[in-house]
């Protein structure tokens, strides 16, 4: 878009801070480039590309008003061939008089006087005068002989007169920047709001204004700029013209489109209202979404709307700026003015948008009625459902418009979010993937910025990511790719203040793509080697109940898995979509940090940042391209070293902690949060052996306090809802059912709230002697404190609430026919008397009656339905305050805790990857992600990793073989001064190139780190057994040490060569004869070039390894 600006003499908004730095690297760049030229031919080359101080408008070569007088005439010749205006005035082809007064009042600014001078120097007429010039021009045009109907002079259409006022009005104007700016536009106005046009006609006039603002005849320093930009703004978002052929029409539709492109995004966009701007993205979203327009016309609206809301999220920026720093200031300021516009595209329908709003309705309608003269007009197609509006009220209204702000930018994302309800059958998928795409760029250009406003943030939290959480499952993959980006976009830009909403996004995720299979075993890779890689994500709970009281809908498991109440499994493209998404939140540097700190430390949140490092892990064994694709392994492992990668750069920063959580705390957390699984575990298998358990690790004070124990399982969300309806309701357990209840306020609820409030909590049992345990204890907690208005005693909420139950069993049990189910008046009946000898207040059960029938009382491990869904949503909703917002650590505070919980799956799969790929640029990630988690393991003190790396890694190199090599066969063969021994682990060795590269890697992890290593030692010391029972390690003691150790009598080899000595024979029967006398004497045959070959890499590899810097370190 910044080229069509140039192009036109538009200068957009200011560029946000990142623009400028790339560009001030750009120049930077072509500076040094020029700085470094030598040939002349370089200069002539740059030169053209990069002028000094180019022009940033296009300027006009012609006289401006001349040009104006053009596109008048090209505009009224057009109108004139047109059979509606083949007759008009002398004066309307001359430039002449007009024939009514109309004109000459817009063209100058209104006053309070009688009289003011116009811009062409004369006085304001009397309306006298109007008819003087009215009856000269009948007069004249009964001179030329143009006639109308029964033989009534013909007079000037209000289009055609308007054009003629202005090409008067401009006779003498010397500096067209001086000219009023709405007299300028008001004829073509005019053209374009009337349904008497045709689209040619129409088109000529948009074509006029659009050069107008191009050629800067129209510029910021214009007069009363304002005004004419809300009479332009209504004027095309209500366009009206004649259907004729599709393509002409749609050509303005594309006119229109540009111009309210260009009006946004250029330099006067900035001073439209919040009414202008809600009615041009409106029509920009009506093009978008109406399927009777091309699709190359519906494209162009949408690139139009994206760069429409760039310019318009980003003066969301600007506007917090101009309000200050205190928390609200905007929306204190806006608050007056945001109810004060509203946005309903159209998306079925011939009009593009909505009809015309109420004030629009007022507008005088004088042209139409003048130009059709009774005459019945052709159809006509609107881009609103007004016509030509002649006398607008903001025509002479000099009232300053507020520039847009806060009220059109929420009003314009309220819009964007609507369209995206899953459940709302008048919107397509295309119109959503349409929604989605723009809301995108609304997130990447303002998204913390829309963060901070509650009018923002609010439906972002609530219906954006209820939305987007409902696409995310849909077998559409236009949808899905586009759900998955929004929602990154996100929480990359908001995440700030969606915490629980995040849990939930990456909850779904995980549950979706870690898979439920073994890892298969490989020939010849130690399953040990990956045995810290999950099988399992932690955040999988039990399955819900399958048991059904009668009082809920089952549910088949495909809708279960749509719905997203499991995960399910899906298609091999879905699932590529999803790695992709969660490996761009994984390339946010703090990311995992956040997770860990923000869930994974919190005892009520899930182990988010376990099970993402477990789900990278175990995706990028190859082995999950089977039930994927074959991008998913790599994509797995890239982000998962690319975790690695964010520990190891900040390992030297400085870490920071005020600001943060205390790492403690957090420590301790994590502990209580482990004992609590454990216990939650128990209690689900055992509620008896759970609560001892939780008892003995202090969690419970007292088994034996009924409080103590309610406060536990009220508190903690990991107990099974339907154990716990067991457990309560136990004839022993009376007492603790009633001290959980006693933790329930429900003051000021009603009857059906309250057990609404109750019974989500746990899940009601099916027998009915055990619902009047819960009943009666409910009943009494209800009245305790003081009975309610209208309620007799706790014997008539008993039987309310036990009726209250039958309800919504009746009203939503899927075995009861819509005929049988339970009326208002049944419900009343049975409740006669009941309150006390008393009848309930009508209105009481009425209200009652309504809530439970269209809102049924979910019960827990039953939430199987989209009820169900908005029910749990709800429910999120509430949490959101008590969660706060989510902590974003920019700090390396947290990596050692961090690493140390998940070093495990990590090292693992670089292990399982390491033995399997066979791509260069995999083994070169590899071993630059083994010597990152060791430098990591190394500087935090983590003994653990690195003795597993050391042990992963000695395996790898095949020396750490516990049994001694066989030496037998051992030959040493000598050349002049050198010799080496060519052995079995010698040649095995030097032919495989992971095992040597292993070995490389081992000891520089171990050079340097050697304090640290505690059991990985075991595996260092066999390296150098087999190396030096086959004499391959290199006389490093005798110069790099002070102890005074004697040689060590070695096996001596079975035999000796001596190559140096023997002649260059190499024919076949010399090899032979070799063989054959080796064969005689018994002993083994001499080495092959190969194998010597093999050796002689062997001895690199050692000698590459650095051992000596080991001994001296330690020594």
């Amino acid at each position: 878009m910044s080229d069509d600006r140039n192009n036109k003499g538009m200068s957009g908004p200011a560029r946000p801070e990142s623009h400028r730095t790339v560009s001030a690297q750009y120049r930077s760049i072509t500076i040094a480039t020029n700085v470094g030229q030598a040939s002349p031919m370089d200069d002539r080359l740059f030169a053209p590309r990069q002028p000094p101080n180019r022009p940033t408008t296009v300027s006009v070569a012609v006289d401006p008003v001349a040009l104006i007088t053009t596109e008048c005439i090209t505009v009224t010749s057009a109108m004139r061939k047109h059979a509606r205006w083949a007759h008009s005035s002398v004066s309307a082809i001359l430039g002449g008089g007009a024939s009514t007064s109309y004109g000459r009042e817009i063209s100058r600014p209104s006053t309070p006087g009688d009289e003011v001078p116009s811009r062409g120097g004369r006085g304001s007429r009397e309306s006298i005068g109007s008819m003087r010039v009215a009856e000269e021009d009948m007069g004249l045009a009964n001179r030329w002989g143009l006639r109308g109907k029964k033989g009534k002079s013909i007079q000037d259409n209000p289009l055609m007169s308007a054009f003629a006022r202005l090409r008067s009005d401009l006779v003498g104007c010397r500096d067209i920047r001086t000219f009023d700016t709405p007299a300028l536009l008001h004829p073509f106005l005019q053209v374009i709001r009337s349904s008497s046009t045709s689209a040619p006609i129409t088109s000529l006039a948009l074509v006029a204004i659009t050069k107008f603002f191009s050629y800067n005849i129209i510029s910021r320093d214009s007069p009363r700029l304002s005004l004419a930009m809300q009479l332009l703004s209504s004027a095309i978002t209500h366009c009206r013209f004649e259907a004729s052929d599709s393509a002409a029409d749609e050509v303005v539709l594309l006119r229109i489109l540009k111009l309210m492109e260009g009006m946004i995004t250029g330099p006067g966009g900035d001073i439209l209202g919040d009414e202008s701007v809600c009615e041009m993205m409106e029509t920009g979203l009506s093009m978008c979404c109406q399927p009777r327009l091309s699709e190359l016309l519906r494209r162009s609206a949408e690139m139009s709307m994206i760069t429409m809301c760039q310019v318009v999220f980003e003066r969301l920026k600007h506007v917090e700026e101009e309000a200050g720093d205190e928390v609200g200031a905007l929306e204190e300021q806006t608050k007056e003015d945001m109810d004060t516009v509203k946005m309903d595209p159209s998306v079925k329908g011939d009009h593009i948008v909505s009809p015309a709003r109420a004030n629009e309705q007022q507008i005088l309608d004088y042209a139409e009625k003048s130009a059709d003269s009774g005459d019945e007009a052709p159809p006509a197609i609107a881009i609103n459902g007004s016509t030509v509006d002649t006398t607008h009220t903001m025509a002479t209204d000099d009232t300053e418009v507020k520039p847009y702000s806060l009220p059109s930018i929420r009003e314009l994302f309220r819009v964007l979010v609507d369209l995206l309800d899953p459940h709302n059958r008048q919107h397509t998928d295309t119109m959503r993937v349409i929604a989605l795409r723009i809301i995108d760029v609304a997130l990447e250009v303002a998204g913390p910025s829309i963060a901070k406003h509650p009018s923002l943030a609010d439906p972002a939290k609530d219906y954006l990511c209820r939305f987007l959480f409902q696409l995310v499952r849909s077998d559409n993959m236009a949808i899905l790719n586009e759900s998955l980006r929004v929602a990154g976009t996100l929480l990359a830009t908001c995440r700030g203040v969606l915490k629980l909403q995040q849990e939930l996004f990456i909850s779904y995720l995980v549950a979706c793509l870690h898979p439920r299979v073994d890892i298969p075993r490989e020939p010849g890779i130690d399953p040990a080697l990956y045995a810290g890689v999950p099988q399992a994500p932690k955040l999988v709970r039990p399955p819900p109940s399958q048991s059904n009281s009668g009082r809920a809908t089952p549910v088949p498991v495909k809708d279960r898995q749509r719905l997203g109440m499991e995960g399910g499994s899906r298609k091999p493209d879905a699932r590529e979509a999803m790695v992709e998404s969660v490996g761009a939140l994984a390339r946010i540097p703090s990311f995992m940090v956040e997770l860990f700190v923000n869930y994974d430390c919190e005892i009520d949140r899930s182990d988010l940042c376990e099970d993402m490092v477990g789900l990278l892990s175990r995706n990028a064994f190859p082995d999950s391209a089977t039930w994927s694709t074959t991008n998913v392994p790599p994509l797995c492992l890239d982000a998962l070293l690319g975790y690695v990668q964010f520990i190891s750069d900040r390992l030297d920063e400085e870490p920071k902690f005020e600001g943060f959580p205390d790492r403690q705390k957090l420590r301790e957390q994590r502990l209580r949060k482990r004992v609590i699984i454990r216990g939650a575990t128990k209690f689900n298998e055992d509620p008896k052996a759970g609560i001892l358990y939780l008892a003995s690790q202090g969690v419970v004070e007292n088994p034996e306090d009924p409080h103590s124990i309610a406060r536990f399982l009220k508190g903690t969300s990991r107990i099974s809802k339907k154990v716990l309806g067991e457990y309560l309701t136990k004839r022993t357990h009376e007492p603790f059912l009633k001290a959980f209840i006693d933790l329930f306020d429900f003051t000021g609820k009603r009857v059906d709230e309250a057990l609404r409030q109750l019974l989500g909590s746990f899940r009601l049992p099916g027998e009915s002697p055990l619902i009047e345990r819960i009943i009666v204890s409910f009943s009494e907690k209800y009245c305790a404190s003081s009975t309610p208005e209208g309620i007799a005693d706790k014997d008539a909420v008993y039987v309310l609430t036990y009726a209250i139950i039958m309800l919504n069993t009746d009203q939503h049990n899927p075995n009861v026919k819509s005929s049988s189910r339970m009326s208002f008046k049944d419900f009343a009946k049975n409740l006669r008397g009941v309150n006390g000898g008393q009848d309930f207040a009508p209105e009481y059960l009425q209200d009652i009656y309504n809530e439970i029938r269209s809102n049924e009382i979910i019960l827990p491990d039953e939430h199987d339905n989209q009820h169900a869904f908005d029910y749990a949503w709800r429910e999120l909703l509430q949490k959101t305050e008590s969660a706060g917002k989510l902590t974003i650590c920019d700090t390396n505070a947290f990596d050692a805790d961090m690493f140390a919980t998940t070093w495990k799956p990590v090292v693992a799969t670089l292990s399982y990857v390491f033995l399997s790929a066979s791509d260069d640029a995999v083994f070169s990630r590899v071993v630059t992600g083994f010597d990152q988690c060791a430098r990591i393991a190394a500087r935090y003190c983590l003994t653990d990793a690195v003795d597993h790396i050391i042990f992963c890694l000695s395996s790898i190199s095949t020396l750490s073989t516990i049994g001694p090599a066989n030496t037998a066969l051992n030959t040493e063969v000598q050349a002049g001064d050198k010799s080496v021994m060519v052995s079995e682990l010698a040649v095995k060795f030097g032919r495989d190139f992971k095992a040597q590269l292993a070995t490389v890697v081992l000891f520089r992890v171990v050079t340097g780190n050697e304090a640290i290593v505690r059991d990985g030692w075991k595996y260092l010391v066999r390296i150098w057994l087999n190396l030096f029972i086959n004499s391959l390690i290199p006389p490093f003691f005798a110069s790099q040490t002070a102890l005074d150790i004697p040689p060590i009598p070695l096996q001596n080899p079975a035999q000796v060569i001596d190559r140096g000595e023997r002649a260059n024979d190499n024919s076949l029967f010399s090899a032979f004869a070799n063989y054959l006398q080796s064969y005689a004497a018994d002993e083994p045959p001499e080495p092959s070039d190969e194998e010597l070959e093999n050796t002689l890499c062997t001895v690199d590899c050692v000698n590459a390894c650095s051992m000596g810097e080991v001994f001296s370190n330690i020594l």
